[in-house]
């Protein structure tokens, strides 16, 4: 099916691996033109060097730490530079500490802030004036913890929803643009920082990560744990020119494991 993406601009913030570099890959393939961001530029190398076995569009990458508004600035001004303006506008970040209100000091309150709800609010603005040329679409990869907050997942539960807040007004604000906004929280997708959060929980309770997983999967009406693409499907889809009409929605791919509406 034709995605209407071919020569599209897409840029994906925080793609070297997990739902951001999986989302790269499926829009890549659908012939977009994609910049890939990281902190780290042998990991970005790498993912760069994955998408292009199957791209259809320019991969190209650049580092990025998207809680610094210098390097988003600079990441914003080499994309339009490389193609010409962005159509597809995909905020990610990885997830903030997790910990529970009496383990969490000011230190980690701000770093999440800054990482998971500012660094949104300054690429939006950043990326806005080429967004209304091309009447383009925003997409915010959250977190279950939008519509159900997580045991032990404090700062991810107040700012994923302040993510979710943000997206929402800009829906309103934005549409007299063409510009369409939606949030996409992910529940138990296989990735690493899964593979991470099960460990520290597993640590809490004294037992395997193992363990874990298999008590976790229980509660998940599909028996499983999600796979990145699965994700990265309604993500396309999203940015793709199928979808005309949806905006300021919030989305949970989770196999139906939240109870939320």
């Amino acid at each position: 099916m034709d995605m209407g993406l071919k020569g599209k601009n897409v840029l994906v913030l925080a793609s070297s691996k997990g739902l951001g570099k999986a989302s790269a890959e499926l829009y890549a393939k659908a012939g977009a033109n994609v910049m890939i961001t990281s902190r780290t530029e042998e990991n970005l190398k790498k993912a760069a060097e994955d998408i292009k076995k199957h791209a259809e569009g320019k991969v190209t990458w650049k580092c990025c730490d998207v809680s610094n508004p210098a390097e988003l600035e600079s990441l914003i001004e080499s994309t339009v530079q490389e193609f010409g303006g962005i159509d597809v506008l995909v905020n990610n970040a990885g997830g903030p500490p997790p910990g529970m209100f009496e383990e969490l000091g000011d230190e980690e309150w701000e770093f999440a802030f800054q990482q998971n709800l500012m660094s949104v609010v300054r690429t939006v603005r950043l990326a806005l004036p080429y967004l209304k040329e091309s009447r383009g679409k925003i997409i915010n990869i959250t977190s279950i913890s939008m519509k159900e907050p997580v045991d032990g997942l404090l700062l991810s539960n107040v700012f994923r929803m302040g993510t979710a807040g943000l997206a929402k007004t800009l829906s309103r604000e934005l549409a007299q643009y063409g510009i369409l906004v939606n949030s996409i929280g992910p529940g138990r997708i296989a990735t690493e920082r899964l593979v991470e959060l099960d460990g520290k929980r597993a640590e809490r309770l004294n037992t395997s990560p193992e363990e874990v997983r298999k008590e976790t999967e229980a509660g998940i009406p599909l028996g499983r744990y999600g796979k990145p693409d699965e994700f990265a499907s309604t993500v396309l889809f999203l940015g793709s020119s199928l979808n005309t009409y949806i905006t300021g929605q919030m989305f949970l791919v989770d196999g139906g494991m939240s109870k939320a509406y």
